[in-house]
């Protein structure tokens, strides 16, 4: 015969307490993504040779926008 316990503990906090505490996460993840759709729009307004001006080929864009946004 197996005997099973059960640890599980309830939270200390609502929901609500919980949400607000997270939102400033979301907000910052929202800016980032934010800044990253931003680049990428600017960066493909460019001619191809603005862009080799700027050292960046048009297939880099992503990558660019990426690690402005996101960083390394």
């Amino acid at each position: 015969m197996a005997t099973f316990v059960n640890t599980t503990t309830a939270a200390n906090t609502g929901l609500v307490e919980r949400l607000l505490a997270f939102s400033p996460a979301i907000a910052e993840a929202m800016r980032k993504r934010r800044l990253y759709t931003q680049t990428i729009h600017e960066l493909n307004q460019l001619t191809d040779r603005e862009l080799a001006d700027l050292g960046i080929s048009r297939l880099a864009i992503a990558d660019v926008a990426r690690d402005a946004a996101f960083g390394r």
